[in-house]
Order: C-alpha cells, then sequence, then structure tokens
C-alpha cells in the first residue's frame, strides 16, 4: 500500500535517476539523452498511476454516514446561498448572545415586551377557539418562534402549554436559550431549539405547525418576501402568524434609530438600519399575496422612562400584526388543536379568562 507521501518520494528517486541517466548521455554528447530521459519519466509516471489507481481500488467505500453528513453539508451551502438570513445581523447578535436574560441590559426592552405581546397572543388564539384549558389555556398548540434568540418569548409561550419549537442561525443564541429552560423541568419538556434557519426547516416541516411568531425578527431578514413564503409553507391551513415590527416612518427613525441608539442608548448602536423598516401597508400585500389574510393591526409604544409598553392606534412607530393563512377543505385549523384537547378533558372547560 502506498501512503501519499512515500509514494511522492518515491517518484522523485525514480525521477532522479532517469534524469543522472540523461546527463551522463549528455555528457558523453549523446543525442539519445533527451529521448531516454522522456521515456523514462513516461514509464515512471505510468507506474506511479497505476499503484494510486490500485490504492483508490483497495480503499473501503464510503459509510453512509458520511454520505449523510455531506448531503447535509452540500443542502447547508444550498441553503445558506439563497437565505433569508443576513451575515451581518448574525454578526451584531453575536456579539449579545450571552446577555438575553439581563432584564437591565440591552435586551430589557424585549423582555418587557412580553408584558403586551404574549396576552396578544394568547388571547387572540382563545377567541379563535370556543373551548380552552385552564391554567395551560394553549394546551395542544404547535408553536414555531422564529428567531427565537435567547428564548424571551418561546418560554412564557411554552407556560401557557404550547408545544414550543424555537429556531435561530445563531448557535450562541441557542445555547443560552437552552441553558435557560433547562432550570424549569416543564419548560424543558415542552420547549425544543434549533440552531437553523427558517429555510433549512421547510422541507421537513411542511405544514406542521399551528402558530408561527416572528417577533422582532422582520426588521433584520435579507429577504422578507421569501421569509413569508417560507412561513406559508411551515404553517398549517387556517394557521396564525404574528409579527411584530418597527414602521418605516421619518419617527420611527428619529426615535427608534436616533434616540433609542444614539440618544438613550437603550438599544445597542447599529441594531437596526431604517431601510429595513417595512410598513404596515407593504408587510400587508407580502402576507396577502402569499396566501395570507390580515386579521388585526396595533400600533406599540415604548415608555423609556417607565421602561413598558403599551398599545395605541397610532401605527407610526411599532406595530403588531395577526394574519391567517388560507384554508384547505379538509383541513384542521390551529385552534381545533383546543377543542380537540378539550375534548378529550372531562372538566377542564371554564368560563373566566385568564
Amino acid at each position: 500500500m502506498w501512503g501519499g507521501g512515500g509514494a511522492a518520494r518515491a517518484l522523485t528517486r525514480a525521477l532522479g535517476r532517469q534524469r543522472a541517466a540523461a546527463a551522463l548521455l549528455g555528457a558523453a554528447g549523446d543525442d539519445r539523452a533527451d529521448l531516454s530521459f522522456q521515456t523514462g519519466l513516461r514509464g515512471t509516471l505510468q507506474n506511479y498511476n497505476w499503484k494510486i489507481q490500485l490504492k483508490s481500488s483497495s480503499t473501503p467505500p464510503v459509510s453512509l454516514t458520511e454520505i449523510k453528513s455531506s448531503m447535509l453539508t452540500m443542502k447547508r451551502l444550498f441553503s445558506t446561498s439563497h437565505s433569508s438570513v443576513d451575515s451581518k445581523e448574525m454578526k451584531k447578535f453575536q456579539l449579545l448572545a450571552h446577555k438575553w436574560w439581563d432584564e437591565e441590559g440591552e435586551y430589557s426592552a424585549l423582555h418587557s415586551m412580553n408584558d403586551i405581546r404574549v396576552p396578544f397572543i394568547r388571547d387572540t388564539l382563545l377567541n379563535m377557539s370556543s373551548n380552552y384549558h385552564l391554567g395551560n389555556p394553549l394546551s395542544g398548540v404547535k408553536i414555531l418562534d422564529v428567531g427565537c434568540g435567547g428564548g424571551l418569548l418561546s418560554e412564557p409561550l411554552g407556560r401557557l402549554g404550547a408545544s414550543v419549537t424555537g429556531i435561530d442561525p445563531l448557535e450562541d443564541n441557542i445555547r443560552t436559550a437552552d441553558q435557560h429552560k433547562s432550570f424549569d423541568p416543564v419548560l424543558a419538556k415542552r420547549i425544543q431549539y434549533q440552531s437553523s434557519s427558517l429555510e433549512e426547516i421547510v422541507e421537513e416541516c411542511m405544514e406542521t405547525f399551528d402558530v408561527i411568531v416572528a417577533s422582532e425578527v422582520v426588521e433584520h431578514v435579507a429577504d422578507l418576501e421569501m421569509f413569508i413564503k417560507c412561513c406559508s409553507r411551515v404553517l398549517k391551513p387556517e394557521g396564525s402568524l404574528f409579527i411584530t415590527t418597527i414602521n418605516k416612518t421619518q419617527l420611527s427613525y428619529i426615535l427608534g434609530i436616533v434616540v433609542a441608539e444614539k440618544i438613550i442608548g437603550i438599544v445597542p448602536e447599529g441594531t437596526h438600519e431604517w431601510e429595513k423598516f417595512v410598513s404596515p401597508e407593504e408587510l400587508e400585500r407580502l402576507l396577502e399575496s402569499n396566501g395570507f389574510s390580515v386579521k388585526t393591526v396595533n400600533g406599540m409604544l415604548y415608555n423609556p422612562l417607565s421602561g413598558s409598553w403599551s398599545w395605541m392606534e397610532s401605527t407610526s412607530i411599532n406595530y403588531a400584526m395577526h394574519a391567517v393563512k388560507s384554508g384547505a377543505q379538509g383541513q384542521s385549523s390551529p385552534t381545533d388543536a383546543l377543542s380537540e384537547m378539550e375534548s378529550e378533558q372531562p372538566s377542564a372547560t371554564a368560563g373566566t379568562t385568564t
């Protein structure tokens, strides 16, 4: 058996011998020197190639595991070349991956946003269903949290009884989220995290989820229309999509970037790019062109003095949107999951709200 280094050394020695013979003939003034060297070189190379082929033919076949690994690598390369993930955005959040659960830190505004976005999701889903579980109102509902970060929204949804899958392209974010949920045995069972982009799970998760949440995400994606198309593909017919984001207005630039990032510093400078903000009208157009029907658009306002969020009529700065994917005949709606789970519980219904 020839090793790569041994074969190279053997070839070098053989060529050296041929050159030495040619040199001797040349010194004697014989015109056959070049012909002798060329003939010897050809024979040496042929012999070398034959032995390399012999080694290759005796190499064991590639294992199935190696083939699968190569296919996965190719799939990831293809996905990232047609991805909504923005590499520049990834670098921004990479630096803050360990700070997700610092309620007084860079993500304090997202922590306080849970006070309005979690009830918005919960109450919207419950209003679409006639039944729910007391204590676990979202039991039986499968939710995909896209761009989950450290799990700030995944965890409260899990506590409401939902089965949550959180995905984020940054592995450091997923490690932070996994570590934090491990402190609660109940959440450890209800929530699973995966380091992945939305595009990478489409094929294996076609029409899998009852609900998708993309909170403070769409203003960071590279291709918004592709992102919405992928949401539609992994969402069940009549499934709900919840989005919170920032409007593209002069006021949002002044308050969201100049004041929030450059003056007050409640958000790390460079977090947002005004060009990537999207208006409710544009977002609604994209959703409706991809099979969604927009049901609700609510304005949101953050008070930096109190550190709290509230609803308002104007959508000129932040807003939340709820859209429903068009249904297919014979398909169950996501709210049916609540009803089906309810029917399996003999005395779990109640007339009071949570």
